[in-house]
């Protein structure tokens, strides 16, 4: 099979599986097994790509001539077959999960579920390899659209809400910043080709560099820069794997992976180089850091705790991206990787205690660490991780952001980092203490009736998520795979 036929594979198993998946919206147990079949062939037709990219080639699929010089094509480069292998390989783990928390809840409407998560895995491999800006365009608008009924699943007043404010922040956003950064490349460089080294060279002065940078960073919605963050913790209304889809497998991780590409494709990290109009950026991701981990710690509620820290660490790759090291966008690739791990087993974490519990704050979670000790095993690993403690993945990409943070000399990032991993250990280790050390009062160990004798959540919820957390742990101490593709991307860029 060649490079080109795994790549357009990739986009056309997930919605061919969407397709046989709705078809066996009659039989549970087969519409499962083939989610789980078309999840476990796209991860072997994604790896089947990663040899040829090592090897330092790229593989190229050009689909349709849409008008002169500007085509739906897909291009493998590193930082996207690392998304790729990351989804396509959480995907099957996600859908493990899935089952066992939609059958363990009664959730309606299972089969719109299955099968707008199969489009959005596609939208997703489309993102990954997109080879142009109109390809990454074309896939993250239908990102959102697929992903909506995803965040209304209950069909509540909430969930209504909350949909609402998804599409529109995002669709907006997209339409009045990201299309028209993307025009003004065009018709500035006469190309919307992803280029190593970058595609605006010389042609454009410090002052439109940077105004161009804020109509990427602030129309890619899905990166959650504040203030264009607060669909995110309302989108929490959504079931807990939605959530999972939506921080660590497919959307924010499709926002901070876009504005990596094109700070490396389109601006080049070495144009943008000491140009001051692009200084603000640092500084306003490294507010969402901070902003973000206060409101986090001082959230109740486990789902909005975790979506408030997700704000925060999308901003670690944006900021590692903003300091234009070597070093750093080593780091921000890698934490696309780490995070996604540790925050899937956060969220799969919050979704195992409502199933087996009924519980959603975080007060209300003392000693549960006894009677879910696989659960809150796992969420130790994965707040570890977020932290970044060893052994956790976590400290292989915050080392790599803080070490290019100082080959930058920028003190005022590295301060953030620092804040930031203090505040993450606030609002994390608590819980892991309060779970197993503390004694449950009166009402908090479960005598309303719901949290009383319950053990462990359903067996396809506690392996998935330590699968994801012995996989961040595995990724501690294995970090060759992304290690390689993240230093290829450096290496491709100039000097």
């Amino acid at each position: 099979m060649t490079a080109g036929t795994l790549i357009v594979g990739a986009v056309a198993v997930p919605l061919a599986g969407a397709v046989l998946i709705a078809a066996a919206h009659r039989t549970p147990n087969l519409r499962e097994t083939v989610t789980l079949v078309t999840a476990g062939l796209l991860f072997l037709l994604v790896a089947s790509i990663v040899p040829d990219v090592l090897a330092g080639g790229r593989p190229h699929q050009t689909l349709l001539p849409v008008m002169p010089g500007i085509s739906l094509a897909f291009t493998v480069e590193p930082l996207g077959m690392l998304f790729a292998v990351l989804a396509s390989g959480l995907w099957i783990v996600n859908s493990l999960y899935s089952i066992g928390y939609m059958r363990g809840n009664g959730e309606a409407h299972q089969t719109r579920y299955y099968v707008c998560f199969a489009l959005a895995i596609a939208s997703t491999m489309g993102i990954a390899f997109a080879g142009n800006l109109f390809t990454l365009f074309l896939f993250y608008e239908a990102l959102t659209l697929v992903t909506y009924p995803l965040v209304t699943h209950h069909g509540t007043e909430e969930a209504k809400r909350a949909g609402r404010l998804y599409i529109g922040m995002l669709i907006g956003s997209s339409i009045l910043f990201l299309l028209v950064a993307i025009i003004w490349t065009w018709a500035i460089a006469g190309t919307i080709e992803f280029t190593p080294g970058g595609v605006l060279g010389g042609n454009v002065s410090n002052a439109t560099m940077g105004l161009l940078l804020a109509l990427y960073v602030f129309g890619i919605g899905k990166a959650a820069v504040m203030p264009v963050h607060r669909w995110l913790p309302a989108a929490m209304v959504a079931p807990t794997p939605v959530s999972a889809l939506l921080h660590a497998v497919a959307v924010v991780k499709a926002g901070v992976f876009s504005v990596l590409k094109i700070v490396v494709y389109v601006f080049g990290v070495e144009t943008i180089s000491g140009m001051t109009s692009v200084d603000w950026l640092p500084f306003v991701s490294g507010f969402t850091i901070i902003a973000a981990s206060i409101v986090a710690l001082r959230s109740d509620n486990l789902k909005r705790r975790l979506a408030y820290s997700t704000v925060s660490q999308l901003s670690y790759v944006v900021l590692a991206a903003a300091l234009l090291t070597p070093l750093s966008v080593i780091g921000a690739a890698l934490h696309i990787a780490t995070h996604a791990l540790g925050k899937i087993t956060l969220f799969f974490c919050a979704g195992a205690i409502y199933t087996a519990a009924h519980k959603t704050e975080v007060s209300q979670l003392a000693g549960i660490g006894r009677r879910m000790p696989w659960t809150m095993a796992a969420f130790t690993i994965g707040a570890l991780s977020l932290i970044g403690v060893p052994p956790a993945a976590g400290f292989v990409s915050k080392w790599f952001i803080m070490s290019g943070a100082l080959q930058a000399g920028h003190y005022a990032a590295l301060t953030v980092f620092v804040v930031s991993t203090l505040l993450n250990a606030a609002y994390f280790l608590p819980i892991v203490y309060s779970a197993f050390f503390r004694v449950p009062g009166a009402g908090a160990g479960g005598g309303d009736g719901h949290g009383h004798g319950h053990g462990e959540a359903p067996w396809p919820m506690v392996v998935a998520l330590t699968a994801t957390a012995a996989s961040s742990v595995a990724l501690f101490f294995f970090p060759e795979l992304p290690l390689q593709l993240a230093r290829q991307l450096v290496a491709r860029s100039p000097g």
